[in-house]
């Protein structure tokens, strides 16, 4: 039997007598089979703020277009810590404004951590270790647009900033107009003697496309459904928004001609300013992740082919979301370019490239979870199982409407929350495995720790110290990308003294071998200080050493923008090599 097999059994045979974890009721009743408008999110946000006041803060980093606030809910153990000084995850949704439950599996995680804390141990354990941002809709406009006005299930992907789509000196002029009042805007059929559509025989609700050899159908698809606003002889062209706020980052940003979406310049939008401007003033953050939807992702960079990411930080990229494609049945793990398609100026391109943060993007939903399978693909199949476990609920059924230019047309379709979003019944399945893949990715971020250490005399009756740092953790605490670039600032170990002390010199080095052997660096400007640009690698250790004159107790100070700060109190006394050595602090 393999080890993988005598765990399993191991614990089937535990099960009856193990005790088992799990969170206790949350303080605030939320629940994740329904979706949340921003004013109840920003209700559920004071809640869990008001509840948990020992672990959450909330603040608005800026407001959008329309001028709703930005939350951000900082959790942070204080009795280790304050929030800047361990490293830091940054948790966002809904960056588009239709990808709705984005916001939803953000607002789960804050409630799943804080009614966890003291109650399972290991997201306690990263709770005192790390700290955690979240903004659950960077993006409250689309959100508001989707909830209160008549749309598809693609609308509205930007935000509500006046956008002159057509180029006809006016903004906004010609959008989709709900001719049926139902809510949402659906397709728009005319008949037509010549249309190369009709009617399905055995399911009116859709229309097949006839064959080139085929008599014509008779029906004609128009579009969504709307009239000419603007008499240019078109039919919403130019609707709210038209712009894509994950095309408005610094990071190869292109534009318009070149990427559709990018707006005027980096960072001309309000949200996604205050975005970057918080994880810039943070760097601290060592993991991004962001929600969108559709597809079943787990998305990583490069987002253009001419970028070159390091093997290393690509090994590690790899490696993480082919576990998040394990922990999320039916999502695979994808490089955006390569396997999806190419974008320029987005979000975490941005983080990665210019902050140095292993960052990912997780597309929510995939109608594959539905089936539980990856073979019932076809249209077919996606019909009947939408009949047998959401009962028509995404069908608007066909009806007749008047319509100024083409007379009797005909009208529906499918709803706004069809296709992207996941239904009610399968979301709190899809918050809670996404969620546990940021848990995973956020105890993997860098976390530097004291390994061994030794202290002997060396050269000249001076005191020799040699200490290890160790990183246990996949990613390093600085990338590959941010070293070729110099991003950040780099490690550094400091030997603070007392004043009858000093350090007459310092350098890192590849064993414990004894100073005499080695040789010393001449004119050290501050030998107290060593800098580590190459950082500590993913489960790697460094070693360091200082030569020291007098008998004072000295404290190492290590310190690292993404892999955090650790100290500890080292006697001038002789030791073999131990982890045991000096005091912790």
């Amino acid at each position: 039997m393999n080890r993988l097999g005598i765990l399993i059994l191991a614990c089937c045979l535990l099960a009856p007598v193990a005790k088992a974890q799990s969170p206790a009721p949350s303080k605030v009743d939320l629940s994740f089979n329904r979706w949340y408008t921003h004013e109840e999110m920003t209700q559920a946000l004071r809640d869990l703020t008001r509840a948990y006041p020992h672990l959450l803060e909330m603040e608005s980093i800026g407001t959008s277009v329309g001028g709703r606030d930005i939350w951000l809910v900082t959790l942070n153990d204080p009795e280790t810590g304050p929030p800047e000084s361990k490293t830091a995850m940054y948790i966002e949704g809904n960056i588009h404004g239709n990808e709705i439950q984005a916001t939803e599996t953000v607002l789960y995680s804050i409630w799943y951590l804080t009614r966890s804390h003291g109650n399972i141990d290991a997201l306690t354990r990263l709770m005192q270790e790390r700290t955690f941002y979240f903004v659950p809709s960077s993006n409250p406009d689309g959100r508001m647009y989707w909830f209160e006005k008549a749309s598809t299930p693609n609308m509205l992907r930007g935000g509500i900033r006046p956008t002159d789509n057509d180029h006809d000196g006016r903004y906004d002029e010609d959008g989709p107009d709900d001719l049926d009042g139902d809510g949402h805007i659906t397709s728009m059929w005319v008949a037509d003697p010549t249309g190369r559509w009709k009617r399905d025989e055995d399911d009116p609700r859709f229309f097949v496309r006839v064959g080139r050899d085929e008599e014509p159908g008779g029906w004609t698809r128009l579009g969504q459904e709307g009239i000419d606003n603007d008499g240019d002889g078109d039919i919403n062209e130019d609707g709210e928004g038209g712009y894509d706020p994950n095309r408005n980052f610094p990071s190869d940003w292109q534009p318009e001609y070149i990427q559709y979406g990018a707006t005027d310049y980096p960072l001309s939008l309000p949200e996604c300013r205050a975005t970057a401007e918080f994880i810039m003033a943070h760097p601290n953050i060592a993991g991004v992740q962001s929600y969108h939807n559709t597809g079943g992702m787990v998305l990583y960079g490069p987002g253009a082919s001419y970028q070159s990411y390091p093997g290393s930080d690509l090994r590690v990229m790899e490696e993480m979301a082919t576990k998040g494609s394990k922990m999320i049945p039916f999502y695979d793990a994808l490089v955006s370019w390569e396997d999806l398609y190419t974008t320029h100026g987005d979000e975490t391109s941005f983080t990665y490239e210019q902050e140095g943060i292993m960052s990912f993007v997780n597309e929510l939903w995939t109608t594959d979870k539905m089936f539980a399978s990856e073979e019932l693909t076809s249209r077919e199949d996606t019909i009947e199982f939408r009949d047998m476990l959401q009962f028509e609920d995404v069908y608007v059924p066909y009806r007749e409407v008047e319509h100024p230019t083409y007379g009797t047309v005909l009208i529906g379709g499918t709803k706004n929350h069809a296709n992207r979003v996941a239904p009610l019944w399968a979301q709190e399945e899809e918050c809670h495995r996404n969620f546990a893949f940021t848990m995973y990715h956020a105890d993997e971020m860098p976390l530097v720790e004291w390994g061994m250490l030794q202290v002997r005399r060396g050269p000249a009756g001076l005191w020799e110290i040699t200490v290890e740092v160790e990183n246990p953790k996949v990613i390093p605490t600085i990338l590959g990308w941010a070293r070729r670039h110099r991003i950040g600032h780099p490690d550094e170990l400091i030997c603070d003294t007392g004043e009858s002390t000093r350090v007459v010199a310092s350098s890192g080095v590849n064993s414990f071998t004894p100073w005499s052997s080695m040789s010393i660096p001449e004119d050290q400007h501050r030998p107290h200080r060593i800098r580590n640009e190459q950082g500590v690698g993913s489960n790697g250790t460094r070693l360091f050493r200082f030569l020291v004159e007098g008998d004072e107790p000295v404290t190492l100070r290590y310190v690292s923008d993404k892999g955090g700060t650790i100290e500890r109190v080292v006697p001038l006394e002789e030791t073999e090599p131990t982890p045991e050595s000096g005091e912790d602090t």
